[in-house]
């Protein structure tokens, strides 16, 4: 006799009332694609710092500006 445990109160499964199993069933399948939007999500905050620090390396250290817009460099 499988059991389920919600609110600290134990449930027969099939006891469950065709409208209380259907419930439980929705609410198993939104448990699983939060975790699933949760790796999604994971996955696209790995990406961006990717892409930052890929963008970081690609930006021209300061005096590369400087030599860029043909400034002298000054030394005091």
């Amino acid at each position: 006799m499988p059991t389920i445990k919600i609110d600290n109160l134990e449930y027969d499964l099939d006891s469950l009332t065709e409208q209380a199993k259907s419930q439980l069933q929705m609410l198993q399948a939104t448990e699983q694609e939060l975790q699933r939007l949760q790796l999604q999500l994971a996955i696209a905050q790995t990406a961006r710092n990717a892409y930052a620090n890929a963008l970081k390396a690609a930006l021209p250290t300061p005096l590369e500006q400087v030599m860029a817009q043909g400034e002298t460099l000054k030394v005091s």
